[in-house]
């Protein structure tokens, strides 16, 4: 049993992203799927990414193993569990129904197995949870119109949208359409933006999205006028260093621009993406950042403080939540620890 970091929420976290690697041969067994790896050490061997693509393309592989409602509630449990034992109460999390109606597998048999997991997550672990359904801008947005009409039909719990998968040549706007009608529903709006897209597909996420917070956004420091207006109107950015880093948006930790984003005062939250591929969960993340020098102890604070306000959890859980936060400052030793029991 391990002291946890602050109380804080996750918002950036692809379910699919989270098989590890252990996990993806049992299901992958007990399916009777042959692999293209012998073995886990093999696989590992391929997680040095050049890019998002070659990222991509190593997830859509290892999704496959994905075919029962079974094998989502497996993949989402493990990610609940990892995430209570670092500390979140609070996780919204990204699933691709695309990804998996393409490969034959029907949506009910998808949504079915990782709403029955998140359904359990508050009564045994303690951790709220909301369920993003995102689309692929590398798709058709009549594809991802489907993927929204057919999710809505079902009648499945999900709080909101968003948008993901390789960004460059594929803006927010071609996608307004989509979230003009995610609006009328009542459903809560995210993008991708400016991770490895530049400054102007941020503008249009917000502009022509109307989306709520901006998924990755680093490269909104290219743009002053751009950060003014994140500051002023205090858009929320789930930010992703240990991506960041595997995916050659930054060079290494160290040079990570979050010291200069929190610096400025944009309203930024560290969170995990994928981390079964990147290096780590949000504890990971966050030692990390620490060890580069990134972040004080005031840091540590506001990160924890920003997941909640920027989260999509209703008004009372909000309130719990800081004040779960606001009590845990005033323990005396003042130290939090992450699963490994590495101060952070």
């Amino acid at each position: 049993m391990h002291t946890s970091m602050l109380p804080a929420a996750e918002l950036h976290l692809h379910l699919e992203g989270t098989l590890e690697p252990e996990t993806i041969f049992a299901i992958a067994e007990r399916n009777k799927i042959a692999l293209p790896y012998s073995n886990i050490d093999q696989l590992r061997a391929r997680y040095a990414f050049t890019d998002l693509q070659s990222f991509l393309d190593l997830c859509y592989t290892n999704v496959d193993v994905l075919r029962t409602a079974e094998d989502f509630a497996d993949m989402t449990t493990a990610y609940l569990e990892r995430a209570a034992a670092a500390g979140l109460r609070h996780a919204e999390v990204f699933l691709n129904p695309q990804a998996h109606t393409a490969r034959g597998v029907p949506l009910p048999e998808v949504m079915a197995g990782v709403a029955s997991a998140l359904s359990e997550s508050l009564r045994t672990h303690g951790l709220s949870t909301g369920l993003i359904v995102a689309f692929l801008r590398d798709e058709s947005e009549e594809s991802a119109m489907a993927s929204l009409d057919a999710a809505l039909a079902l009648d499945a719990a999900f709080i909101g949208v968003g948008l993901d998968s390789a960004e460059v040549g594929h803006p927010p706007s071609k996608f307004a359409k989509v979230f003009q009608r995610a609006r009328a529903e009542g459903l809560h709006r995210v993008a991708h933006a400016g991770e490895e897209g530049p400054p102007s597909y941020i503008w249009e996420a917000l502009d022509v999205l109307g989306v709520e917070r901006i998924d990755h956004g680093v490269r909104c420091l290219e743009d002053e006028q751009l950060v003014r207006r994140l500051v002023e109107d205090q858009v929320p950015l789930t930010v992703c260093p240990l991506s960041n880093v595997s995916l050659r948006v930054v060079d290494d930790i160290a040079s990570h621009p979050l010291s200069t984003m929190l610096e400025r005062g944009i309203k930024v939250t560290v969170n995990s993406d994928d981390p079964a591929y990147f290096g780590g969960y949000v504890d990971d993340n966050l030692y990390a950042l620490t060890q580069a020098g990134h972040l004080t102890r005031a840091d540590l604070v506001t990160l924890a403080r920003n997941s909640i306000e920027a989260s999509f959890a209703d008004p009372g859980r909000k309130q719990q939540l800081l004040n779960e936060l606001d009590v845990a400052l005033s323990e005396p030793d003042g130290k939090h620890r992450g699963t490994s029991g590495r101060p952070i």
